[in-house]
């Protein structure tokens, strides 16, 4: 299908103009999934005149397929959720993956979290009572994205919205059963690497995404 994505802030631009609706809502804040979906977030947050923050998300990776999750974490609010893909896991230690090898997976991406969480504090906003846009790059599996739910619903979010440039048809189903509202702007039939939908998807590091959510809030 081609690029669809000059970069994160292209994508973000363009995710804002069908988020119109939630312009200058005072009861509204925008939160990018740390670290990718934060620069989305940050266009996206500057066109509609929203406030920004941050929700840390690591993905509990499969032992020798870490891009494949069987669960991930999520931080908001000094609250951490954790959420399993319970099928998935049950067939990952059916094929002899041990306990022990997805406890060593799961304690090294608390530590990450806890790390992170010790960088963007001031990236935390009250979310009790508001609508959430939870925003990412993109939604491969959604095991973040639906990790990120449960945070901000942990902190009385009252609706919450997933959006993403780009995402699996599988993603979106999935994520429709948690959010009251789910919005990709393509969802293409067969789903490859998120990058691969973008003309400029370097790695970003934490002080980049600090850099957006300080600018943001300038």
């Amino acid at each position: 299908m081609g690029t669809r994505f000059e970069d994160r802030t292209d994508a973000g631009r363009q995710l804002a103009s069908v988020l119109t609706q939630f312009r200058e809502r005072p009861d509204t804040v925008v939160l990018g999934l740390a670290r990718g979906g934060i620069p989305v977030a940050a266009a996206a947050a500057q066109a509609l005149f929203l406030p920004l923050g941050a929700v840390l998300v690591r993905k509990l990776g499969i032992p020798g397929h870490p891009e494949t999750a069987y669960g991930a974490l999520a931080r908001s609010g000094g609250r951490t959720v954790r959420l399993l893909n319970r099928p998935l896991l049950d067939r990952v230690l059916a094929h002899g993956v041990g306990r022990e090898q997805l406890e060593a997976v799961e304690a090294q991406e608390r530590a990450e979290l806890h790390r992170r969480a010790a960088r963007y504090p001031e990236y935390s906003l009250d979310l009790a009572g508001r609508t959430v846009l939870l925003v990412d790059d993109g939604l491969a599996t959604g095991a973040t994205m639906r990790a990120a739910v449960e945070a901000v619903r942990a902190g009385n979010a009252a609706a919450v919205v997933a959006a993403a440039p780009v995402g699996s048809v599988e993603a979106e189903t999935s994520l429709e059963r948690v959010c009251d509202a789910v919005l990709c702007l393509h969802l293409p039939g067969k789903f490859r690497a998120v990058g691969s939908f973008y003309r400029n998807f370097g790695q970003l590091t934490d002080a980049d995404a600090l850099g957006f959510l300080a600018t943001a809030a300038d």
